[in-house]
């Protein structure tokens, strides 16, 4: 089975998605912020982690300039699921990172605490039966959005379009390294 990215209208270039994953990924190890940081950074609104990983919760959502509605509206996702990161809190707006490293504003209702990741590179990745491989269940595609269930180590279980698999790490954008490790 072989599962096709919707298309991203514009938001994301195929090529540049491996670079903004890395460029992620950088960050997060330069910043000292994994999740099995010492001292964990909370939202003063929430007291939730940040910076966190979220899902957009409606079809079409805003981000704006800043954190009211009377800020700019900067560009709007049109993909329900797409995961994004929160990176600061102020009332009841969040500060949002895409996987290309923007960054702005969006309501907090726009989002959902659903775990989802994106598939990252240029090359469509495997989907094994088993962390360790074992048989494909399905083939997914640099951008696809998938549901995100557990990870290990080196693999994380996803589940997209019906399909149950393990995918490497690396190739997934909306989780921490060494987050649900075990």
């Amino acid at each position: 089975m072989r599962i096709a990215s919707l298309p991203l209208a514009g938001l994301f270039s195929l090529p540049g998605l491996l670079a903004a994953a890395l460029f992620a990924a950088a960050l997060l190890a330069a910043s000292g912020l994994p999740a099995a940081a010492e001292k964990q950074i909370t939202g003063p609104v929430t007291g939730l982690p940040l910076p966190r990983f979220v899902s957009l919760e409606p079809d079409t959502v805003n981000v704006r300039r800043g954190p009211s509605r009377e800020h700019q509206v900067e560009w709007v996702y049109k993909r329900r699921g797409l995961p994004v990161e929160i990176i600061a809190e102020f009332d009841r707006w969040r500060r949002i990172r895409d996987v290309s490293g923007d960054t702005g504003w969006v309501y907090h209702s726009l989002l959902a605490g659903e775990r989802t990741v994106l598939i990252t590179g240029r090359e469509e990745i495997p989907l094994y039966e088993e962390p360790q491989g074992g048989s494909i269940v399905a083939l997914a595609e640099p951008g696809v959005v998938a549901r995100l269930e557990t990870c290990r180590s080196r693999q994380c279980q996803i589940t997209v379009k019906g399909h149950t698999g393990w995918a490497a790490r690396p190739s997934l954008w909306g989780v921490y390294p060494g987050e649900m490790g075990d």
